[in-house]
């Protein structure tokens, strides 16, 4: 996956092969922004421009805007995988916390 980064939020990007241009949307957040050019050049531009514009769309009108991730996540998961999740935690000397937050980075950067 091709992907931009400004201020925080990301933003995919994909080639639309009808209309022979760049389109890209950001990630992880409900919002819908998306943005399009021609180049590379152009889509950094209209995708830097797209998100100063939604944040001073969200100041003018009194809305936080969504931020792409709080750093809280809460799973359900299976008794089973709970316990052994816990019983890796407590074998690596971790909290199941600083345990399950090294796991998900290895899979996410993987």
């Amino acid at each position: 996956m091709n992907t931009m980064t400004f201020k925080g939020y990301t933003a995919r990007i994909e080639f639309d092969d009808r209309d022979n241009i760049l389109v890209g949307r950001l990630l992880g957040i409900r919002d819908l922004i998306s943005f399009h050019a021609d180049n590379i050049p152009e889509l950094r531009a209209a995708f830097e421009e797209a998100v100063d514009d939604y944040l001073e769309t969200c100041a003018k009108i009194g809305k936080s805007p969504e931020r792409p991730a709080s750093g809280k996540i809460m799973l359900r998961v299976a008794p089973e995988v709970h316990g052994a999740a816990l019983l890796a935690a407590q074998a690596a000397g971790k909290s199941l916390n600083q345990w399950a937050a090294e796991a998900l980075r290895k899979a996410a950067m993987a």
